[in-house]
């Protein structure tokens, strides 16, 4: 578990990158969700190298927090009070060029693909089709 830092400057520097902020408000607009690396990084269309950088910087912040559940980490918003009138804010913001919801309909589709509640990439598909072809 990290800890959470509250500090409003670290709070506002971390939100100070486009993808960041992307990466917040996916999870902001479905706060009882949480989501792993690949569901992620497909939803905003970056590379998983990248999106993981912006996530442990988006931990460290004290914005999200991360639970290891396997291979898998499964990131989610920080559940304290303190901070909801942030997140009220970040939900707020205009969306002129339309990015966010686009990233928000690919997000959506992503927590939908689920058969069990949790990541499916190289989990219960990949291991059907293995078995499949190992016949």
């Amino acid at each position: 578990m990290h800890s959470i830092n509250n500090d409003p400057v670290e709070l506002l520097q971390a939100l100070g990158d486009r993808t960041r902020l992307r990466l917040l408000r996916l999870l902001v607009s479905l706060p009882k969700e949480e989501a792993c690396l690949c569901e992620f990084s497909d939803s905003l269309q970056e590379a998983e190298y990248n999106v993981s950088r912006h996530l442990k910087i988006l931990r460290q912040a004290g914005l999200l927090e991360a639970k290891k559940e396997g291979r898998w980490v499964y990131h989610q918003l920080v559940a304290d009070q303190s901070m909801k009138p942030f997140y009220r804010l970040v939900k707020e913001l205009g969306d002129s060029a339309g990015t966010f919801a686009i990233d928000l309909k690919r997000f959506r589709a992503e927590i939908a693909s689920r058969e069990t509640g949790r990541c499916v990439k190289d989990g219960p598909k990949i291991s059907k089709l293995t078995k499949r072809s190992a016949n």
